[in-house]
């Protein structure tokens, strides 16, 4: 069975509401749209006749404003078709010569007026007819509108908007808000566009865009795109790399930040189309990894949405966003190969840039892996530098396991590469990709500890005592105790573990933590493998000196504060039942020391307690 056909009910005037109030994200775009209108109609005159004139002006008289253009005008019936039906453009008949010589494609511009006027009046004549009616379209915000042939006729093709303030939207009214709302949207399109007031013009079009113009040499017009790039985005930038995409009309140029980015904000560039600002905040021109740029650019031929407030995404967009990634690209490794002073002075404030863009690029990396630094047991290195040395490479996965074995690695000879920071595991794990004979492997608490130099069967008997008291205070907290000799000798001990050993940990410290039902489960999941280490440094004298002391409950107090040193160097938060610990070792440690008998005869404060 068929179903019977309905027509959707429109309600005109929530249509023209939701249009004009929320579909952009301000009022200020009310002159965009006007001098939108404005240059296709003047377009479109001109491909009718090139002779033709181009002038737009914008005339502001108290809370009226008019915007008058010289373009190709409408009929009646043209006037009935495109300003009063709510998604049609005369631009989109051929969808794609609009793009290429129309800014607007939707048939809802107009609309935008709305948001600070309740009418809006157009008088027009159309340049097509030669005996064309001068018509006047008035439309209201409550979806309403009339048209009629005017009397008086318009001496010149073309067309003239009229609008008046709303109560409370004066202020978009005033010459100073709409000369620079005029001329933050206008000023690179191709005709001359006034703003009058009060019997005086102020042109806000510029000649041509600041990379269109002509100059005598590059250090000139170098010059030039970085006072534009600090005039626009107001920065003055480390370096200018010049974007041409002649598929899509693009051209302009991507600015290089003077400081670190943060690689999460996505990146915000000035982006014009045909000449007419789409939005000074675009994001999604560049790829994410060029986060250290800012671009000003303007394309012909990529497609924005109906609110013409950002891109539209599609194949077009895509092309092109790779296209200027490699243009990026390209000019990294130019830089790499013929200014390395440049390049370095480039990384020392974006290497994290080009390590989120040398991640997905062999060939980048392989030009860059001289240039960029890492943090090793050497210091920072580069990576070219560093294998020289440690053919095979652990890889600390965290900063605060890498601070924990640094001193320890290297005064073994262990080459140890921090891969805490952001992608730095990615890159050197392709390491062994690039430099044939080199070895990336995970560093785990078994590589240092079997690094570190044994101690005699005589001398570990030596420390027996220590040893037996040290295993016994530590095993609740799942931590073995071993002896080794090792450098430097100011570190008395050094805690080691594994992964499984911190899950283990972790998972213990959550089951204390759980009410019955959870701690049951928990514990079920108890495993059995590796646990912590604390390692005793023979060469140590602090350790020796300890293997010395007769008093348990001392000797106690003693370990449970190396212990808690040890765990403190790892950088890691501190378990409750560790903390405890620590604070009371310390605290046996200090009553130690304040006892009456550990005073000199005679010093300050002795027998305060009988006093």
């Amino acid at each position: 069975m068929s179903h019977e056909a309905y027509a959707f009910q429109v309600d005109l005037r929530g249509l023209v509401d939701l249009l004009s109030q929320h579909l952009y994200s301000s009022p200020r775009v009310y002159i965009r749209e006007l001098l939108q209108n404005a240059v296709d109609a003047t377009t479109a005159r001109r491909l009718l006749d090139p002779r033709a004139p181009s002038a737009i002006r914008i005339e502001i008289d108290g809370d009226r404003l008019s915007v008058a253009d010289s373009g190709v005008g409408l009929t009646e019936a043209d006037a009935h078709q495109f300003l009063a039906t709510i998604g049609n453009s005369s631009k989109r008949d051929d969808l794609a010569g609009a793009r290429r010589e129309f800014l607007g494609q939707f048939g809802i511009g107009l609309l935008a007026c709305f948001t600070v006027a309740d009418r809006i009046r157009v008088v027009t004549r159309s340049a097509i007819e030669p005996d064309a009616k001068t018509i006047e379209w008035l439309a209201k915000s409550d979806g309403t509108y009339g048209v009629r042939v005017l009397p008086e006729a318009r001496q010149e093709p073309g067309t003239t908007v009229y609008l008046t303030a709303r109560p409370g939207a004066e202020h978009w009214f005033e010459p100073g808000q709409v000369t620079a709302l005029a001329r933050d949207y206008g000023e690179l399109l191709p005709y001359e566009v006034t703003v009058g007031s009060w019997g005086r013009a102020v042109r806000i079009s510029e000649q041509a865009p600041v990379w269109d113009r002509p100059f005598t040499s590059d250090t000139e017009r170098q010059r030039a795109l970085l006072e534009y790039a600090t005039e626009k985005l107001g920065f003055v930038p480390l370096d200018v790399v010049e974007l041409d995409v002649p598929i899509v009309g693009l051209k302009g140029a991507a600015f290089v930040l003077p400081q670190a980015a943060n690689p999460v904000e996505p990146a915000r560039h000035r982006m014009y189309l045909k000449g007419m600002l789409l939005s000074d905040a675009a994001s999604g021109l560049l790829p994410e990894w060029a986060f250290f740029v800012r671009c000003i650019v303007n394309a012909d031929g990529l497609r924005p949405t109906a609110s013409r407030e950002s891109l539209y995404e599609d194949e077009t967009q895509a092309a092109v966003r790779e296209n200027l990634g490699r243009q990026l690209r390209d000019w990294l490794t130019r830089l790499a190969g013929e200014d390395p002073r440049r390049l370095a002075e480039f990384l020392s404030v974006h290497a994290l840039g080009v390590k989120a863009l040398a991640r997905h690029d062999l060939t980048l990396l392989r030009i860059m892996l001289p240039h960029l630094r890492f943090e090793s047991t050497d210091g920072q290195v580069t990576l070219t530098e560093y294998v020289r040395s440690h053919p095979a490479i652990y890889l600390a996965p965290t900063v605060e396991e890498f601070r924990q074995v640094a001193p320890i690695a290297a005064a073994q000879g262990i080459g140890v590469l921090n891969g805490g920071y952001t992608y730095d595991t990615e890159l050197i794990s392709l390491l062994p990709e690039l430099i044939p004979g080199v070895t990336v492997s995970p560093l785990d608490a078994d590589v240092i500890s079997s690094a570190l130099d044994p101690v005699s069967p005589q001398d570990e008997l030596a420390l027996g005592k220590l040893l037996a008291q040290a295993r016994a205070t530590l095993d609740p907290l799942d931590c073995d105790v071993i002896l080794r000799a090792f450098h430097p000798v100011t570190v008395s001990a050094l805690y080691l573990d594994s992964r499984a050993a911190r899950n283990e940990r972790t998972r213990s410290q959550i089951a204390a933590e759980a009410d019955d039902l959870w701690g049951e489960i928990l514990g079920a999941l108890k495993s059995a493998g590796p646990r912590a280490q604390l390692v005793l440094n023979f060469y140590s004298p602090v350790v020796r000196r300890l293997g010395r002391i007769a008093d348990s409950s001392l000797l106690t107090a003693a370990v449970e504060s190396l212990y808690g040193q040890s765990l403190l160097m790892t950088h890691r938060p501190l378990r409750p039942a560790d903390a405890a610990l620590l604070n009371r070792a310390f605290g046996e440690l200090l009553d130690r020391a304040t006892r009456p008998e550990s005073f000199q005869p005679g010093a300050a404060g002795e027998g305060d307690d009988e006093r």
